[in-house]
């Protein structure tokens, strides 16, 4: 089976340094407002269809977008993306408990028609409440995931063509409907580390997203949701989520690495960690026990690089090395049941290119895409080798998934 490769939209802000989500002190929406930090770039709608078309152009199935208080909403720019791209889909981002389960069946079913069928959705429970409680959300923890349990069920009954009825602990619905179902039904993509998250994917998910653990660790959580999908008589398929930095060389791909930690005093991790150790999420909890908030030791697994958790929440791994290795630490994951890929770098249109042009040839070479045109045929070169955008060290934090 092929794996499918995804890239990340940094709605949230984009730069060459490892900094924390709050580059922008109200999250890029004011640009008069940006924080002095270099090489930042702000999260405009033109540079973000710079990467978008990038991503088009390099192969890409499709990109996601976050979500957050600390980022641009992710419908709205990727319905304007949409019509700046031709093949692109969306893997839109978004929290069950704040917008309705029938108004956002139908959104999709809208976004689904006005896209040409591009919409991917991914479900993101909450795991701060600190952040939830800016939406006007109370719940706790696993009170979140019981309520996403009955909003996807509704979300798939409102699909179904007819009036929906639903009568559940967080939501009552009588007659729900979109008046066109969407066409194709939207994938559903979800992530959750808890005992909480397992059933709900169970029943209710087409893709389990994790964050970028060791293979052992990801082996542990397709074997865990694979049973309890069964369970169910369901199947669900798998995904991961990580940072690539692949370059022509190994060593070159370590030094761009080390060089991103050169920024990052004592303070700047403490202050990072003790905010991050305050999450409710397991998956937080499991990214930050893999460094243990020390710079020593963090290639934690081969090419598996956990410098980028010391300050950025959510995924915090990178798949470090030359386009061959990167390669085969992503042959190796697929080989334990991950067909899909949700990859980013810093800048992201940088680092699309060197993965674009670099690794996924070495996929294509393994038989591990689909066979297909050249995704840089017609594109002009120069010197015999494809036009690209210019190389350039990864990785700011924007706090995303």
């Amino acid at each position: 089976m092929s794996v499918h490769l995804h890239w990340f939209l940094p709605t949230g802000g984009d730069g060459r340094t490892l900094v924390d989500r709050h580059a922008y002190t109200d999250g890029g929406i004011r640009r008069d407002r940006i924080t002095p930090v270099s090489g930042v770039r702000a999260p405009d709608v033109e540079y973000l269809a710079q990467i978008a078309k990038a991503a088009e152009q390099l192969g890409f199935e499709a990109v996601l977008t976050p979500t957050g208080t600390w980022c641009e909403d992710a419908w709205l720019t990727t319905m304007a993306l949409s019509q700046v791209t031709e093949r692109l889909k969306f893997l839109v981002a978004f929290r069950p408990g704040v917008i309705s389960p029938v108004l956002a069946a139908q959104m999709a079913a809208t976004f689904q028609r006005a896209s040409r069928g591009r919409l991917l959705l991914n479900v993101v429970t909450g795991g701060d409440s600190t952040e939830q409680r800016r939406f006007g959300d109370r719940l706790d923890h696993d009170q979140r995931y019981a309520r996403t349990d009955e909003f996807l069920q509704v979300v798939r009954g409102v699909w179904g063509g007819a009036p929906f009825d639903f009568r559940g602990e967080h939501y009552q619905v009588e007659g729900g409907l979109t008046a066109l179902p969407p066409d194709p039904l939207p994938e559903i993509f979800f992530g959750g580390s808890s005992p909480a998250a397992g059933p709900v994917a169970a029943r209710n998910v087409d893709v389990y997203l994790t964050w970028g653990e060791p293979p052992e660790q990801v082996r542990q959580k397709v074997e865990w949701i694979r049973g309890l999908a069964e369970q169910e008589g369901r199947s669900v398929r798998f995904g991961i989520r990580l940072h690539t930095l692949a370059r022509d060389s190994s060593k070159e791909a370590w030094a761009t690495a080390n060089r991103l930690l050169d920024d990052l005093d004592p303070e700047t991790i403490a202050a990072a960690q003790q905010a991050l150790g305050k999450s409710e999420s397991v998956g937080q909890q499991r990214m930050l026990a893999l460094h243990g908030g020390s710079r020593d030791e963090l290639e934690i697994s081969p090419n598996l690089w956990a410098g980028v958790g010391l300050v950025r929440g959510g995924a915090g791994t990178a798949l470090v090395g030359s386009h061959a290795e990167v390669a085969d630490r992503i042959e190796e994951y697929h080989a334990l049941g991950i067909d899909h890929f949700v990859l980013s770098g810093y800048p992201h249109l940088e680092e699309a290119y060197w993965f674009g042009e670099g690794v996924r040839p070495e996929l294509a070479a393994r038989g591990l895409l689909e066979a297909g045109p050249s995704p840089l045929a017609g594109v002009p070169a120069a010197n015999g080798r494809p036009a690209s955008a210019p190389g350039g060290a990864p990785l700011l934090v924007s706090g995303g998934r």
